[in-house]
């Protein structure tokens, strides 16, 4: 567009005001009723140009805007009005609730149309006026501080159409209908109807484009102020009436998933129909009146909410909770306390089926033989587990398969979430510690594992075994009591030689150490160490010896092991016997005794001032027996017996054919003690393939007055033959040897409560009770649970003994440390 200079314009000083804006105000006229061809768009500058040059700004101003309302109001108003049907205004005042949803739908987009077609040529011509009237915005309009005359026209049709009251219906103006037509649409479209989404983003775009002030600043929008309002409002009723529907007629998941799909349709509703700058503010109308307030009715809804989900693996209905959760709750309280409760309620069935099945009927007597051929060795079937044992042993495996499951529900459903671990671990600890025997179940499952269960496994599979049990060893409080257990186990499967692989003990050692730290498994590692050394000293032995050069070809071989008192359990060594006395000393037969002798010669000449206690209940021995056969041959049997039934067995060697010894003879000679004898015998006398003794009479149990012959008709086809003890290996406590190792394992910890009171005090030299209580717990958890009154006992022993003193005077009971 060419513009003439200043100077040319401002010759005259004639300037008829009327008539130029009589040219004007029909040019205006031409461009509003879209037939702006014929005007020449530099001369309407030019004489706007010359008004505002002569003073006249002002009164152009305020013609151009008188202009525009008049225009709104005789013609762009009117032709809104005329479009307007019955229909529009069904629920609202004169309207009819069964007004078809087509009939609305139909007379809802011809209001939308024609506002859209109103707005898109109020803007054209706007924008034409703008360009006449360039001059009087820039110099006029910004001298005297008024808003532009696009601004000003805008605020006029935000007045005069979309605000113009609607005849017959008191209060009611376009703009409210169109709000109501908008939100009747977007309802239709959640009803599952289509819906002309590209008209209502162009009556949105008209709302954004419309302002309160002339300032139009960004949150005084129309579509901010006005309509955004009115559709959370309307969606806040639907979403809260829906989310009761829902929790009414439909399981957990269903209502999910539904949630969900609101959530992605109402995203995609802002994006491609309303405005992004809604989305936020539904996502929160949704999540308040779909999670928020009833998530925890979700999480336990019966037969469907999270325990039904977790009972049957409903991994992507879990996740769904999950995720629908987080963006209400960070801390996924209500889904952390319901997985919470069914860990517990699960490992608490478990801990009660283990109490159950420990007290089931044992399985009956089974031979405890292991045999082999002739000619080569055969496999044979593992001897029965003790059913206590057994239920052990069955009470840590489904806690590991209960463990996999929810580790699976954790990192599939729950993205490995760091609080729901922790709910996780808690619960696992909460229901394993409420189980007494925990300590002791978890270690006979290492114990049968290590005896045969890693039999066959890769090495990575007995790595993952074992990280397994560790993990539960975690949960476990009283980890001094698993201590005590596993030593006592451990130092069976070490003497017995049962342990499938050294290696994996080992292993297992190097993961508890790193578990719960060396003070742990030093003693563990003494006893590795005890057996490495009775390695070599037996070799030495044998040596020693042969250097000797004993004439006797029927000599006895030793395999002697000798172990550290202090570092074993007294109970695996057969210390104390009974109420704490010491175990009766085995009468050796004098063979046996001699070489016992020799070794004892052998051994103190090495290690002086040493003391060497025999203990023959946890030996075994290879003897070779004869038995008669046809044709007045006789057949050797090899058979392998604890030191016990070595002792019975060479007893009647000295019998004459026939000739029998009762129990209490037996007992007599070899100072056996009669519990153990009773098992021996048994295992002799009573087990059908191994019925090497015979028994009068025949019954299972064993009086001191039964007799007991020589089986000269023992016949079997294996010439090695393993007779195991009755009942013996490690086994589960009965109540009597459970409070047994209570009573010891409180005196130990007594004993180490202590130690820790004197390390403390030692350093902070004066603490106060509640202070020093805290430390004192804070320093043994994670070796055990100090009892609290057990605690106060030591600080009071130490007390009397004069390591502590207490302070006089001071305002809180305290102690001092006595040097």
């Amino acid at each position: 567009m060419r513009f003439l200079n200043s100077k040319g314009l401002t010759g005259s000083d004639d300037l008829d005001f009327e008539g130029t804006w009589a040219v004007l105000a029909a040019s205006l006229r031409e461009i509003n009723t879209k037939n702006p061809s014929n005007l020449s768009f530099e001369q309407l500058y030019r004489n706007a140009y010359k008004l505002v040059l002569k003073k006249k700004g002002d009164a152009l101003y305020e013609k151009v805007k008188n202009f525009e309302r008049d225009w709104l109001l005789n013609e762009v108003q009117p032709q809104i009005l005329a479009v307007l049907s019955a229909s529009l205004f069904a629920g609202d005042v004169g309207g009819s609730a069964a007004t078809n949803a087509n009939e609305r739908r139909v007379a809802g987009e011809r209001l939308m149309k024609s506002l859209k077609y109103a707005w898109e040529d109020h803007n054209t011509g706007m924008n034409m006026t703008t360009d006449v009237l360039m001059y009087m915005d820039r110099v006029y309009c910004a001298d005297n501080r008024k808003p532009s005359i696009f601004t000003t026209s805008m605020g006029q049709f935000r007045d005069y159409v979309l605000r113009a009251s609607i005849p017959s219906y008191n209060g009611m103006t376009i703009a409210t209908l169109l709000f109501t037509v908008i939100l009747d649409q977007i309802q239709m479209e959640r009803d599952g109807d289509l819906i002309d989404r590209a008209l209502i983003r162009s009556c949105v775009y008209m709302l954004e484009g419309l302002y309160e002030t002339e300032e139009e600043e960004e949150d005084t929008k129309l579509y901010l102020t006005s309509f955004e309002p009115a559709f959370l409002a309307a969606s806040r009723e639907f979403y809260k009436t829906e989310g009761q529907s829902l929790l009414r007629t439909t399981d957990a998941g269903t209502f999910c998933k539904h949630t969900k799909r609101r959530i992605a349709e109402e995203s995609d509703r802002c994006r491609s129909t309303l405005s992004p700058l809604t989305l936020a503010k539904i996502n929160s109308v949704i999540e308040k009146e779909m999670i928020k307030d009833l998530i925890r009715d979700v999480v336990g809804l019966p037969g469907s909410g999270v325990q039904f989900m977790l009972d049957n693996d409903r991994l992507e209905e879990l996740q769904m909770i999950y995720d629908l959760i987080s963006k209400v709750d960070p801390k996924k309280e209500e889904l952390k306390s319901a997985v919470s409760k069914r860990i517990v309620e699960l490992g608490t069935e478990i801990n009660n089926a283990a109490i159950a099945n420990s007290k089931s009927q044992p399985v009956k007597f089974s031979n405890p033989s292991t045999e082999q051929p002739d000619s080569e060795a055969k496999t044979t079937t593992e001897r029965p587990l003790n059913q206590q044992t057994a239920a052990a042993v069955k009470w840590v495996d489904d806690i590991l398969l209960l463990k996999d499951k929810y580790d699976n529900v954790l990192d599939t459903s729950f993205t490995a979430d760091q609080g729901l671990q922790t709910a996780f671990s808690r619960s696992f600890t909460d229901f394993i510690n409420n189980f007494d025997r925990s300590s002791e179940y978890l270690s006979l499952f290492f114990d049968e594992n290590m005896k045969k269960g890693i039999k066959g496994k890769t090495e990575n599979e007995v790595d993952a075994l074992l990280d397994k049990g560790i993990t539960l060893l975690r949960y476990v409080q009283d980890k001094d009591m698993f201590e005590r257990y596993y030593k006592k186990h451990l130092s069976r499967r070490l003497l017995m030689k049962r342990s499938v692989s050294m290696d994996a003990e080992r292993q297992m050692i190097s993961k508890m150490k790193m578990e719960v730290g060396n003070s742990f498994t030093q003693k563990i590692e003494s006893m590795f160490k005890d057996m490495a050394v009775s390695e070599d000293l037996s070799s030495n032995y044998k040596q020693h010896v042969a250097r000797l050069g004993d004439p006797d070809p029927r000599r006895a071989e030793l395999d002697v092991t000798v172990l550290t008192s202090t570092m074993w359990p007294l109970e695996s060594m057969g210390q104390p016997y009974h109420d704490g006395e010491s175990r009766p000393t085995c009468i050796f037969p004098p063979a046996i005794d001699k070489i016992k002798q020799g070794f004892e010669k052998f051994y103190l000449d090495k290690h002086s001032g040493r003391q060497l206690s025999w203990q023959a209940n946890m030996g075994t021995a290879d003897i070779r027996a004869y038995f008669p056969e046809s044709k007045g041959k006789v057949k050797s049997r090899e058979l392998n017996v604890s030191t016990y039934a070595m002792v019975i067995l060479l007893l009647f060697n000295d019998l004459p054919s026939g000739a029998f010894i009762t129990c209490e003879e037996i007992q007599a000679k070899t100072n056996i003690p009669m519990h153990e004898l009773t098992r021996n015998l048994q295992s002799l006398a009573v087990a059908p393939k191994t019925r090497v003794l015979l028994k009068e009479p025949m019954s299972k149990e064993v009086k001191p007055s039964d007799k007991f012959f020589f089986n000269e008709s023992f016949y079997s086809q294996f010439t090695k033959i393993k007779i195991g003890v009755v009942m013996s290996g490690n086994k589960v406590e009965d109540q009597d040897e459970r409070k047994e190792t209570e009573k010891k394992n409180n005196d130990t910890r007594g004993n180490i409560i202590e130690a820790a009171i004197v390390r403390i005090m030692k350093q902070r030299k004066e603490l106060t009770h509640q202070k020093l209580i805290s430390e004192v717990i804070q320093q043994l958890t994670s070796r055990f649970l100090p009892d609290v009154t057990m605690v106060k006992k030591r600080i009071e022993s130490l007390i009397e003994r004069e390591y502590l003193d207490r302070v006089e005077d001071a305002e809180r009971p305290a102690y001092r440390y006595l040097a």
